[in-house]
């Protein structure tokens, strides 16, 4: 190329923003109603969860030995109340997060702090009819959304990965590049990677049914009317314990999201989800 360095070129190859239609009208509406569900769900959860701040494995864990995690207050050597999270027989302080946090000014025991939870204050009942609530709304909703992505091909299209995709040297490719926060760009970015799928595709059909399912079992009417699924999970304390390791799995999912969404472009990936558009540089068509 008369001594010019091909890639330099192509650097130099004019660009030009175009809006694409990336998302559906289903999948954004879908979306920001589990957004919604999700951070009143996990609120609720963890004031629930406060009402007893233990785990254990089996059916009934009465004995609080055999708990592998619990968040603890107790007296320090001065006498005042510290938080405690305990791992199986390691100690974490954790006092004014976990344990014991303060409430109108003075630390009291409490699993997770006011802050975190929905009603801030102490109300196991009031947190229970939250949670019950949106976690059906959350049911319909998946349900809607699982529905549409079989009938118009969403799955298929979307988000099943493809034999390539799914190539190790390719994933290890994919890993590499988006820990350096390198994104696709220009046509690749018109659809979601390898690591997009298998993310998307374990939350929807691993970790939303094992929610969903476990939550059933903790129910005393669900048990009755299907009682194989505390069979299915082994005791009802290991459901509540699943349900409560998929919750933080889901947490996890959703930080790790997030941060990805502000270094590949918070803007572009906010009106993508909002319009349906996203905007990619593609080469200007050459005269």
């Amino acid at each position: 190329m008369d001594g010019i360095d091909r890639s330099t070129a192509e650097r130099a190859a004019p660009k030009r923003r175009v809006l694409v239609r990336r998302h559906s009208g289903t999948v954004r509406l879908t979306h920001w109603v589990n957004v919604l569900c999700f951070g009143i769900l996990l609120m609720s959860g963890l004031q629930i969860f406060n009402a007893h701040p233990e785990l254990y494995w089996g059916q009934y864990g009465a004995d609080a030995d055999w708990s592998f995690l619990a968040l603890e207050a107790k007296r320090g050597d001065n006498g005042a109340i510290e938080g405690v999270t305990r791992i199986g027989a390691l100690e974490i302080p954790t006092t004014g997060v976990l344990g014991a946090s303060a409430v109108n000014g003075e630390i009291r025991p409490r699993g997770f702090p006011n802050w975190a939870t929905l009603p801030g204050f102490r109300n196991l009942a009031e947190g229970r009819r939250w949670h019950f609530f949106f976690a059906w709304l959350f049911v319909i909703n998946g349900a809607a959304y699982l529905l549409y992505g079989l009938l118009a091909g969403h799955f298929r299209r979307d988000l099943a990965p493809s034999r390539d995709q799914l190539a190790p040297r390719h994933l290890w490719h994919e890993i590499v590049t988006h820990a350096r926060l390198r994104f696709p760009k220009g046509e690749e970015a018109r659809r979601y990677n390898a690591l997009q799928k298998l993310a998307y595709c374990g939350v929807a059909f691993i970790l939303l049914p094992v929610m969903v399912l476990t939550g059933l079992t903790m129910s005393p009417g669900m048990d009755a009317a299907l009682p194989w699924l505390v069979d299915l999970f082994g005791g009802r304390q290991s459901a509540r314990s699943l349900h409560f390791i998929a919750a933080t799995l889901l947490v996890l999912f959703v930080v790790i999201h997030l941060a990805m969404v502000f270094a590949s472009g918070l803007f572009n990936n906010l009106r993508s989800m909002i319009t349906g558009r996203y905007a990619i540089e593609t080469e200007e068509p050459k005269p």
